[in-house]
């Protein structure tokens, strides 16, 4: 990150409370997208971990 507020931060913000608001105002649709928010973090994780399940960088 470049400074206190990313570019990122703030989009990954805006999609959280569009999500949050989808689930509250329809809860059959919600599940459906916390189960695919959980599914892409996963494979966002191991994809950049090189595979092996840690999120953290390899020390320097």
């Amino acid at each position: 990150m470049n400074g206190p507020l990313d570019l990122r931060v703030l989009v990954l913000l805006l999609v959280g409370v569009v999500v949050g608001y989808i689930a509250y105002t329809h809860p059959a649709a919600g599940v459906a997208l916390v189960v695919a928010a959980t599914v892409v973090t996963l494979l966002y994780l191991l994809m950049g971990s090189g595979g092996s399940g840690s999120g953290s960088p390899p020390p320097r």
